[in-house]
């Protein structure tokens, strides 16, 4: 069907967006599903298992070449101590957690556990679509947190998802005058589009609209997947 994606001024005085998130527009979307929560612990460890980072034809050609240079093995900031894994976090060395969502994962790692998963990673307009239609009623972050929570249903949860879509100026797009404009505008290159939010998301940045961007080689933020796939 036909929906209307982007930011559209609320009645409320004072309610601001950025300049990338508009101007609002209608997209079309074919039939598609949705996971309900973003990818987990758990599941990466399944794929780390078996030997995601060693085959190559579940990576983009960048991808591969990403892994190769930084001999990746697992997500950014995983220590492996004897047969299993430990996380760097602001609170330390910690065991990773099988019930928290992956997170510190590039798009490039990203794409790649979808593919091995047999499905895809949703467009930024699928992911705006389902958290209007299905989002519930906003959960509003009122303070940062150090580390993700374990996983739970729903749209907003404690990591950037990356999403299939190339950070690009919206139809009709003009850049804001100043440091806004020129930080947003300047930006639409070599880019991928997150969205959501993350446990260091603050209070009045946790949008559906919002457009998260980094190069798909990024690892340093809390940044994760939810997986899709068409629907025939």
């Amino acid at each position: 069907g036909i929906y209307k994606v982007g930011y559209q001024s609320p009645e409320t005085a004072g309610a601001f967006a950025f300049d990338n998130e508009t101007p609002a527009h209608d997209v079309l979307l074919r039939d598609f599903a949705i996971a309900e929560r973003p990818v987990s612990n758990r599941e990466f460890l399944a794929f780390m298992a078996d030997g995601g980072y060693r085959h190559t034809g579940l990576w983009l050609s960048e991808g591969w070449a990403a892994v190769q240079a930084g001999q990746w093995e697992a997500p950014a900031y995983w220590y492996r101590n004897g047969q299993a894994w430990q996380v760097f976090t602001l609170h330390g060395l910690q065991d990773v957690r099988l019930d928290e969502p992956v997170c510190h994962v590039s798009y490039f790692e990203a794409a790649a556990y979808a593919e091995w998963a047999g499905h895809r990673l949703p467009t930024e307009f699928e992911w705006e679509v389902a958290g209007k239609l299905y989002g519930g009623g906003a959960e509003e972050q009122k303070t940062v947190r150090p580390h993700p929570r374990p996983l739970h249903a729903g749209v907003r949860q404690d990591v950037w998802e990356w999403t299939a879509s190339a950070y690009l100026p919206y139809p009709g797009y003009h850049a804001a005058p100043g440091a806004l404009g020129e930080y947003n505008g300047k930006f639409m290159i070599n880019q991928m589009v997150l969205r959501g939010r993350s446990c260091a998301t603050p209070a009045g940045h946790d949008r559906l609209t919002y457009r998260n961007f980094f190069p798909p080689n990024a690892r340093w933020q809390f940044s994760g997947l939810r997986l899709a796939r068409d629907v025939t």
